[in-house]
């Protein structure tokens, strides 16, 4: 049976080929050996897997204290008051030193001036939990949609004290709640604020380059949907673990395969099919016997995680879909639902979003949750773009917490960026994309949409040495489709 299964698998295809040193690696190259189709050896040769340095940078992410009696109201003035400096010394690079920087309590009518704020967003056609009880009593049902923005939408710019409404050039469909821009213009007659240019925070300033010499990779893969029922993607999975850990290919593949010397997993986990709560409607004596389905995939995990920690490090974000915390920042997966994997010390289960430096170069990252919340509430469609635009916004989630669930905190907001990553990604993207952005002060950051595994079978290899990046895919093909293949493709 397993040999007309594995007679119908697509193994690595790429863009470069099916699986080979130059699909897989396209600027290495494998050392010399035998084929599969060369003779068996005595002593089939070992390939040691490449070591990397590692600081987990994530802090600021964990929770300590835990306290949900406080207002969400500190948050965004907490993010304000971070964020004001940045944006006023933006300013003064943009429309000069001579710049008048107001609040808005100071504005005089006709007056030209800068002012900095949080954006409030009016939105038509938002979701409102009023419509959600109604629908719970069989009344009018809300719409389900794609997207949420509507022509009719309209800006409103608060500080500490005031509120005022925008008009002029600025767009209000590709901007959203929360994001903290500073805006050049003047206050008419009519109480509103007239924008002529609006600049946001820009990239912040990068840690010095301290990557490797050599090729190194790091994997990066998310949604892996364990749990939804799916073999193909099952297979993809396993067969994405046979060529991390050299179970695939022959020498000159698993030689290529030891250069991996870490693999990231961004989130998601687990596949939404796990999160069913029909059982909570139905009487105790119908479930009494049932298990949940997320308890088999959390099974699963543990079994592909101890095949991948026996030969390399792995790094665990959970996902909105995994069995933690639902709010950002979210916190480890819990070691006791993974015993197997666990007993490996290279297995580091960490938080969403994610920070970390592996051979001096910095990570940043998230699950997705951001990405797709934005993508919900602006015109921007392209995930690269919404990750590019948080960036230069100087924030990870500005939509948390109006649209996005977090933790309320006090006195701090961890997803301001402070220091500007190397390598920044996000995960359960629909399609791999990725773009090497450079900033004004010669910053340079590798962005990547890491794509959903269970729907698109691909992961991406970024290379350490020069921060380039590409796709590694997994296909399962029919029978019909046998008539199509060509050896060597």
């Amino acid at each position: 049976m397993w040999g007309s299964v594995l007679g119908r698998v697509q193994v690595l295809r790429s863009p470069w080929g099916a699986f080979s040193p130059a699909a897989m690696f396209s600027a290495v190259t494998p050392l010399p050996g035998r084929t599969l189709l060369g003779p068996p050896s005595a002593e089939p040769p070992t390939f040691a897997r490449t070591g990397s340095d590692f600081a987990d940078r994530s802090q600021p992410f964990r929770l300590g204290e835990r306290s949900f009696s406080r207002q969400y109201a500190h948050l965004y003035a907490t993010r304000l008051l971070c964020m004001r400096p940045r944006l006023e010394q933006q300013a003064r690079l943009r429309w000069g030193d001579g710049v008048l920087l107001r609040k808005l309590c100071q504005l005089q009518v006709g007056e030209r001036c800068c002012v900095v704020g949080t954006l409030f967003k009016a939105m038509r056609l938002q979701p409102s939990i009023l419509q959600e009880i109604n629908e719970e009593h069989n009344l009018v049902p809300q719409p389900s949609l794609a997207k949420y923005v509507d022509p009719s939408d309209e800006l409103v710019l608060e500080d500490e004290l005031q509120r005022i409404k925008l008009t002029g050039s600025i767009e209000a469909s590709r901007l959203v709640t929360g994001a903290v821009l500073a805006v050049y213009g003047h206050e008419q007659e009519d109480g509103k604020f007239l924008v002529e240019e609006h600049c946001f925070a820009h990239l912040p300033p990068q840690l010095p380059w301290q990557g490797p010499s050599t090729d190194r990779f790091v994997l990066l893969a998310s949604g892996l949907g364990l749990g939804s029922g799916s073999g193909e993607s099952l297979l993809g999975t396993q067969l994405l673990v046979d060529a991390v850990t050299g179970q695939l290919g022959a020498e000159g593949q698993q030689s290529c395969a030891a250069l991996i010397s870490r693999v990231l997993l961004a989130g998601n986990l687990l596949s939404q099919s796990t999160q069913s709560r029909d059982s909570l409607h139905k009487a105790k004596y119908l479930t009494k016997k049932t298990q949940a389905a997320s308890v088999e995939a959390v099974k699963m995990l543990d079994e592909i995680l101890l095949q991948l920690c026996s030969s390399v490090p792995v790094d665990v974000m959970p996902g909105e879909f995994d069995p933690t915390n639902y709010t950002l920042p979210q916190q480890p997966l819990h070691r006791c639902m993974l015993p197997l994997s666990s007993a490996y010390p290279t297995l580091q289960l960490v938080t969403n979003p994610y920070q970390a430096d592996m051979d001096g170069v910095r990570f940043l990252g998230t699950s997705g949750q951001n990405i797709s919340d934005i993508f919900k509430y602006s015109s921007m469609d392209d995930y690269l773009e919404i990750l590019e635009w948080t960036l230069l916004a100087g924030h990870i989630s500005p939509t948390a917490p109006d649209t996005l669930g977090c933790y309320p905190f006090y006195n701090s907001d961890p997803f301001i960026l402070t220091d500007c990553p190397h390598v920044y990604f996000c995960g359960n993207a629909p399609k791999f994309q990725s773009k090497l952005l450079t900033g004004e002060d010669g910053q340079r950051v590798l962005l990547v949409a890491v794509p959903a595994f269970s729907a698109t079978q691909t992961a991406c290899l970024v290379n350490l040495r020069d921060l380039s990046c590409q796709p590694i895919s997994f296909s399962v093909f029919g029978a019909e489709d046998d008539s199509d293949m060509e050896v060597g493709q």
